[in-house]
């Protein structure tokens, strides 16, 4: 039987500072100032906590997890929030950027197949809008009994740009991890002295229509993404599989809006480091033969180390393309993707001051009633440097001493 549409107040007990709301906030938010603006502004934050470590999501953006923290209502927030676009009530025409660290797209967003454009239309800005099903329009909350897990649903019917119609439930199942379970997925010894936080987003997407989805007629991807504040001192690190081209592909797609320039991406052997700034809108992708099932980024102003774990199947080479043009390959896109806010290179403002961890699914070729899963997973640690380093070096296998930390790199 279909769980019911839930009474979010009736299933889970916010808990939020006792701390005056603001819609412009102090520099540093604290998860309950972030909790208090939410509830202000009737997203309708449901919060689960485990001691300190507690994350807030929104049914009304989408279900997405708007925040983090590991030291409770009074602890530091992870996530970006665009308080301004969120308290000034507007509807944005292409793109709501509301933040958040962790939302769902559906790719691609580019080509032949995108769902982004319209059939025929220009691949420009002025054609490009992000589809309002996942953009502005509610998830639906489930009931499910569980303290530290929240279900939505969602059902769409886009249509790509070559004309092809996809009937679509989304099933996304959001749990905040228990810190042992963290440490033992990451075969890390625990560390004392150190705020953790995790949580984990299991997305599916189903065919509910009568017809089997093509490649020849266009492929959908589940797309995760995460917003994060950016600072001077913030570096993505991406390690990456070695070996020769002809193989493997090129090591970093780097020319989603240019060529990134090289002091603001270094490209080693076996790991990318992609500066995180907010001052240069950039992005670079690594395609599924050089993808490793982690990657990060470290703030070493604020003593923060981010992992991102993901499903990454063996074997799967199809992701969606999701360039602004139409593809010789659609399906040779990227598994993951980093993008750096900064202004706009005709001018005007900048959507803010984040950066964004992004994986996808490979493409999904479903039969009716068939489903495709997407697990992906963010961690968050802060704590002195020598404690992380253990960490990283565990992790991602580099030191943080290692990480270019300065805009200068």
């Amino acid at each position: 039987m279909r769980p019911t549409v839930l009474s979010l107040a009736a299933l889970f007990t916010v808990t939020v500072a006792a701390v005056a709301f603001a819609d412009s906030p102090p520099a540093a938010p604290t998860f309950g100032d972030d909790v208090q603006f939410l509830q202000s502004h009737d997203k309708k934050p449901i919060v689960l906590s485990d001691g300190k470590a507690m994350i807030v999501i929104s049914p009304e953006l989408q279900g997405r997890v708007v925040t983090s923290t590991s030291g409770g209502n009074d602890g530091p927030s992870y996530g970006w929030i665009n308080r301004e676009l969120i308290a000034s009530g507007e509807v944005r025409k292409h793109i709501n950027a509301y933040g958040g660290e962790d939302r769902l797209w559906l790719g691609p967003e580019g080509g032949q197949f995108s769902i982004f454009f319209a059939p025929k239309a220009p691949f420009d800005l002025e054609h490009w809008f992000t589809p309002a099903a996942f953009d502005t329009e509610p998830f639906q909350a489930e009931v499910h009994d569980s303290p530290r897990k929240a279900y939505f649903v969602k059902d769409l019917h886009p249509t790509n740009y070559s004309g092809t119609k996809f009937d679509i439930r989304i099933r996304r199942q959001i749990e905040l991890l228990g810190t042992a379970e963290i440490w033992a997925d990451l075969q890390i010894d625990p560390i004392d002295g150190i705020g953790i936080v995790g949580f984990e987003s299991k997305n599916s997407l189903v065919n509910i229509g009568k017809e089997p989805w093509k490649k020849e007629t266009g492929l959908l991807s589940l797309w995760s993404m995460g917003m994060f504040n950016a600072s001077p001192s913030t570096t993505v690190i991406v390690p990456i599989k070695t070996g020769p081209e002809s193989e493997l592909g090129i090591p970093v797609t780097s020319d989603y809006f240019g060529q990134v320039p090289p002091d603001r991406l270094k490209v080693k052997d076996d790991v990318a480091f992609f500066k995180a700034d907010a001052k240069y809108r950039s992005k670079i992708g690594i395609g599924p033969r050089r993808a490793k099932p982690i990657f990060g980024s470290y703030d070493a102003e604020r003593h923060v180390l981010t992992l991102i774990q993901y499903k990454l199947p063996a074997g799967e080479t199809d992701y969606v393309n999701s360039a602004w043009k139409i593809q010789d390959n659609p399906y040779a896109g990227d598994v993951v993707n980093s993008y750096n806010d900064g202004p706009p290179p005709t001018g005007g403002k900048q959507l803010g001051q984040f950066y964004e961890l992004e994986t996808s699914s490979p493409a999904a070729a479903l039969a009716p009633g068939k489903t495709i899963t997407h697990t992906h997973r963010t961690i968050h640690f802060q704590g002195p440097a020598d404690l992380l380093d253990k960490i990283s070096l565990a992790a991602l296998g580099i030191h943080v001493s290692d990480i270019p930390t300065t805009a200068a790199h």
